[in-house]
C-alpha cells in the first residue's frame, strides 16, 4: 500500500492522522453544530474513539484515506477530511471511495472545506482514482455547495433525505 502522503495549499497541511490529533477530533465531534448532518447526535468519546481509528486505518486497507487537517499559520486543528470505504450497503455508494468532510464549526465559512477537498482531489487524480462519490443530507446546504465547487455532481437521492453526488477524474488525454 502507499504511503500516505502529506498535503498542502496555501494556508493548509493535510497530515496523516495519528494520536496526537485525537484531543483535537473528540473536541470537534462532541459539537452538536458538526453532527447536525452527521447522524444527527454529537459523539461522545466512545463512539468517536473507533470512527477515529476507522479513519486512520482506511489506508492501509485500501491506499487512500483520510488527513488531519489544519491551519498552515498558526497549527490549529480544523477537521478531517479523505476518502473511505465504510461499506454502508448503500448501492451508489458500493465500488468507489467515498469523499467525507467535517471540519470544527470555529473553521466554516473561510472557504477551508473547499481547499482541503480541492487538494485531496487532486491527490486522487494523480493516483488514478477515476470516480469518487459522497452522500450528503439534503438539508446540508453548506456541504453540498462545498461539494459542488469542487466537482461533484448530484445523481441519486436515496432513503433518509439525502443525495448522493459523483466527482469523475479529468480525462487524462
Amino acid at each position: 500500500m502507499p504511503t500516505q502522503p502529506t498535503l498542502a495549499t496555501d494556508r493548509l497541511i493535510l497530515r496523516p492522522i495519528t494520536i496526537a490529533d485525537w484531543d483535537a477530533y473528540a473536541a470537534m465531534w462532541i459539537d452538536p453544530r458538526v453532527t447536525t448532518f452527521i447522524g444527527g447526535t454529537p459523539r461522545p468519546t466512545d463512539v468517536a474513539w473507533p470512527k477515529f481509528g476507522q479513519a486512520a486505518a482506511m489506508w492501509d486497507l485500501f491506499g487512500y484515506g483520510n488527513w488531519s487537517v489544519y491551519d498552515r499559520a498558526d497549527e490549529t486543528y480544523l477537521g478531517v477530511a479523505g476518502l473511505s470505504d465504510f461499506k454502508r450497503g448503500i448501492l451508489e455508494l458500493d465500488g468507489y471511495p467515498e469523499g467525507g468532510w467535517a471540519f470544527a464549526a470555529a473553521s466554516w465559512g473561510r472557504g477551508v472545506a473547499s481547499e482541503a477537498l480541492t487538494a485531496i482531489h487532486n491527490w486522487a487524480d494523480e493516483a488514478g482514482i477515476a470516480e469518487v462519490r459522497c452522500m450528503i443530507d439534503d438539508g446540508n446546504t453548506a456541504s453540498i455547495k462545498v461539494a459542488e465547487r469542487v466537482g461533484y455532481v448530484p445523481f441519486a437521492s436515496i432513503e433518509g433525505n439525502r443525495r448522493v453526488f459523483r466527482r469523475q477524474a479529468p480525462s487524462r488525454g
